[in-house]
């Protein structure tokens, strides 16, 4: 009797995983090219990085090993191949970032409010380029004015904050973060934040996926989107997208050959509308290498237009 029952649950659990290769088949077997008639939105973009010192300079603080403290010019350069450092050496650096854009269908993108440059590129061209303010909690009220006034003066779209990359380090559920998800609640714009093992050699606990939890069970209302994969959590990450609507995912400092498969088949099932487009030019990755393996991502033809461009729209309240 013993052997029975137990040849039974063996056959249940083959069947199981039959069903589910079945399903992973019609999935893949739906899957569509990307398209080449969508308007692109870009959630992160820069323009040309002029002082990679200065850029990473509190990432290079942190750091206690030598190779990312003196010859990294980028701080998880050991994870990247054919970092674009010399992008836009020459020229104007809002028109080469414009001009590179237009090869690739990019139609808008988000940049970080600082630079001059970054500001111009906004002044001179706000049908292409909008605005994300950088917080850091470690700075109290200043850094919270500095947020609001980025949104009244200059039509900041976003907030967002590194948190394993704060000095010191400020958690995802650190009660000193709780005042900017407020902020943005009142502000009604979205929160993008760093999730999962972050690139650069720096602790990692500050970013665990399971702390976004508490932040969105005390802000209902707060749209956050993690940036940065939510690697090597991003099972959970998916988890925590069904239990909380304001939960969004971004693809972020990934090459598309590289996007998890939990986040791929989420997007085909239940989350076509929770997962959002997002590259990292000049960072670390070229427009050139992002679009072109972009083309062999398996999301089915429905998802297509919301990754690349409504579910932007609608998480950021952007004019269509």
């Amino acid at each position: 009797m013993a052997g029975f029952y137990h040849s039974r649950q063996r056959g249940v659990a083959r069947d199981s995983v039959r069903r589910r290769e079945r399903s992973r088949r019609v999935i893949r077997s739906r899957a569509m090219p990307m398209p080449e008639n969508v308007p692109i939105i870009d959630l992160m973009l820069s323009l040309p990085i002029r002082d990679h010192d200065r850029t990473y300079a509190n990432l290079r603080k942190q750091a206690r090993d030598k190779e990312s403290r003196e010859n990294f010019k980028f701080p998880a350069e050991y994870m990247f191949k054919g970092v674009p450092h010399d992008f836009g050496r020459e020229g104007d650096p809002v028109a080469v970032t414009l001009e590179e854009m237009d090869r690739f269908g990019i139609e808008r993108a988000m940049i970080g409010v600082g630079s001059e440059d970054h500001m111009r590129a906004v002044r001179e061209h706000p049908d292409r380029f909008f605005l994300s303010v950088h917080v850091d909690p470690n700075q109290g009220m200043d850094s919270l004015r500095s947020l609001a006034a980025a949104v009244e003066k200059y039509g900041a779209k976003s907030a967002s904050c590194f948190p394993a990359g704060t000095f010191p380090q400020v958690a995802i559920d650190d009660r000193r973060m709780y005042p900017f998800y407020a902020k943005c609640v009142e502000l009604d714009i979205p929160f993008f934040v760093n999730a999962g093992v972050p690139g650069p050699r720096v602790p990692m606990d500050c970013q665990h996926v399971e702390r976004l939890d508490e932040v969105c069970y005390f802000f209902p209302e707060l749209r956050i989107v993690t940036y940065h994969g939510c690697e090597p959590w991003e099972a959970l990450a998916v988890k925590l997208m069904l239990k909380w609507p304001g939960l969004h995912y971004c693809t972020s400092a990934f090459a598309p050959k590289h996007y998890p498969k939990a986040i791929i088949d989420y997007a085909n099932t239940r989350g076509a509308d929770k997962i959002l487009y997002a590259g990292y030019f000049p960072m670390g990755l070229s427009l050139e290498r992002i679009m072109g393996e972009m083309k062999q991502v398996p999301f089915r033809d429905h998802v297509w237009p919301k990754f690349l461009r409504e579910n932007a729209i609608r998480v950021l309240k952007l004019d269509a």
